[in-house]
């Protein structure tokens, strides 16, 4: 059975520079840096977050999850997050593996299942199992055999749902994937402001995609996400411009008007409250660094 240390020495060769890495294996996808970095804010999507080495700190939802060793962060829905790595040296480099779910396999895997659609949370951290370390090693290995990655990258990724559903995340899991529960119905909410982010929305609409009332809906929307779905959007929005202006080299006002607003100067004046400098200073300052806009 593969461990920890065998993981880590995988993520190591395979993403031999500090950065987001893709891999051969569909979702799959690597991160590593060699220094602590400032607080970064990003946007997550749902996905299985297990680290190797290293440690790294994030606030999502209006809490703060620290991961490390043998750890693993589960993200359930698109939650705006400030995240930073707090623990990494050249010679003990921040190492993680990332896996982006497809709602289709969890449906699937549920499917077949039993257990309760319970939970509050979007997000949570826990300890991985030596079966999900070596389930994870094993759906990485397949890196190095890409003629195996149809055939058995499946099987893997089915394995580590099932092992994620087993403990304490399998509940958010299920309501994420049936629509169901508070958690379940605010993400229909959250993956409508994702697909629609450039467009005016309302609480009434938004509620309705819900199944809530628009009180009700705007109260859990908030402790889901921490924040107003107004503010979720905004977030969304300046998301999306921050990667314009530094993977596509689109200028600020260019940027502003892509992602849905009317007037150059709010959106100046929304990216320099949330990002704390203007587009062209923060851009300036992050350009030239490998940086993880997840």
């Amino acid at each position: 059975m593969r461990n920890q240390r065998d993981l880590a020495a995988l993520i190591a060769r395979l993403a031999p520079e500090d950065g987001m890495i893709g891999t051969p294996v569909p979702r799959v996808g690597l991160v590593r840096s060699s220094a602590a970095t400032e607080p970064l804010h990003t946007l997550y999507t749902p996905s299985l977050c297990l680290v190797a080495e290293g440690r790294k700190q994030v606030t999502m939802g209006g809490r703060v999850f620290t991961y490390d060793p043998a750890s693993f962060l589960v993200v359930g829905i698109d939650l705006p997050t400030v995240g930073a790595v707090v623990s990494a040296s050249p010679d003990a480099p921040y190492l993680c593996m990332r896996l982006e779910f497809d709602r289709a396999v969890i449906a699937d895997v549920i499917a077949g299942t039993d257990g309760p659609a319970s939970g509050q949370a979007a997000a949570g951290v826990s300890q991985a199992s030596p079966g999900l370390i070596d389930a994870a090693a094993r759906l990485l290995a397949l890196a190095g055999e890409p003629e195996m990655v149809p055939a058995l990258a499946p099987l893997i990724e089915r394995e580590i749902i099932h092992r994620v559903l087993a403990g304490p995340q399998g509940g958010m899991l299920r309501q994420i994937a049936s629509g169901q529960g508070r958690l379940g119905r605010v993400d229909r909410a959250v993956r409508h402001i994702r697909a629609h982010y450039r467009e005016a929305v309302t609480i009434d609409e938004l509620a309705g995609l819900a199944g809530m009332s628009p009180s009700a809906f705007h109260e859990h929307f908030r402790e889901v996400t921490g924040m107003s779905p107004l503010q979720f959007r905004t977030r969304i929005r300046l998301h999306e411009a921050r990667r314009l202006m530094l993977m596509d080299g689109a200028g600020a006002a260019e940027a502003g008007f892509a992602v849905g607003y009317e007037s150059p100067s709010h959106f100046n004046r929304d990216y320099a409250r949330v990002h704390g400098a203007p587009p062209r200073r923060d851009i300036d300052a992050l350009r030239g660094q490998r940086i993880e806009l997840a």
